[in-house]
């Protein structure tokens, strides 16, 4: 038996990257699956096609699987009710919900339009809330669910260019934690991911000289969207039902766990800081423990044992 049999789960962006390759994980672990793609481009601004998830689905079927298309939007909650819907009636339930659907609009902020700015958001952040918002209660009233969501290093740690993104990335981390923690008691969990992996998004950033083009290759060949997929899946088993909360990174071989905010250092005056004070005495104090403005190195690479 596959660590899914007996479950339904809903992919979004199951079409490409990652969310297709975790939909036919989940599949070949015995999950029903309602693999959802918009169908558009990268940037959210081409019209949607119905090919990209039937494709996925079809692929399901002929491997002796049982998947359902479906090209709405996350950004609409009507149409997520939908999805949710489409579940129920044709495979009687829905347990999981693994949610890598996004966007990329990578400007400068003091370039950054509205558009940029709400694009990112809806799909990401408001596309997060509505899946949760439109499962949440079911999974509540049947005391079983999970939801692996999608965060970002570009938002964990930071990354130039990437405003609209990151900050979306943030929130979601923040929408995860919170939902793990009003879910325990109904055996609702969540986690979050920040994957690297070479997709559609990744070949988006531009190639500038011969090394950032090696270095592609050995993503192309190392840092697979199979690998953080394959992460995606077991966590929204029974199986990994103890973990709830956490916040994770897959790259390649590599499974990271990420630390969470968390107060580093406090400085008390008991007569009352002044603005004099503040400058002279606990900046001064904090300042050794400042983070660099610069991009955070990537967590060690663990060697795995022979």
């Amino acid at each position: 038996m596959g660590a899914l049999e007996g479950k339904v789960v809903l992919v979004t962006g199951g079409g490409n990257g990652i969310g297709r390759d975790a939909a036919l994980i989940a599949a070949q672990e015995g999950a029903k699956v309602v693999v959802n793609d918009l169908g558009g481009g990268l940037k959210g601004d081409d019209e949607g096609s119905a090919t990209a998830a039937e494709k996925v689905a079809q692929e399901i079927r002929a491997s002796g699987g049982e998947a359902v298309s479906n090209s709405d939007s996350v950004t609409n909650y009507r149409a997520v009710q939908g999805m949710v819907e489409q579940a129920l009636d044709t495979f009687g339930g829905l347990h999981a919900v693994i949610n890598p659907a996004g966007i990329l609009r990578d400007v400068m902020f003091h370039k950054m339009s509205e558009d940029d700015w709400d694009r990112v958001i809806d799909v990401h952040l408001r596309g997060s809330f509505n899946v949760a918002r439109a499962t949440i209660e079911l999974f509540r009233e049947q005391n079983d669910g999970a939801y692996m969501f999608f965060t970002s290093t570009s938002g964990l740690l930071g990354n130039i260019g990437q405003a609209n993104y990151g900050a979306a990335k943030m929130g979601i981390a923040g929408l995860s934690r919170i939902i793990a923690m009003e879910g325990a008691r109904n055996n609702v969990r969540s986690n979050c991911l920040a994957p690297v992996a070479w997709t559609r998004m990744t070949q988006s950033v531009p190639v500038k000289d011969e090394a950032a083009a090696a270095r592609r290759q050995v993503m192309a060949e190392k840092i697979r969207a199979d690998q953080p997929a394959r992460f995606s899946v077991a966590m929204v088993s029974p199986a990994a039902a103890h973990v709830s909360g956490q916040i994770f990174g897959a790259s390649g071989e590599n499974i990271i766990l990420y630390s969470q905010p968390r107060p580093i250092e406090t400085v008390t005056k008991d007569e009352g800081w002044t603005v004099e004070t503040i400058l002279t005495e606990a900046l001064p104090k904090m300042q050794p423990k400042f983070f660099e403005l610069n991009r955070a190195a990537a967590p060690p690479q663990q060697k795995q044992p022979a």
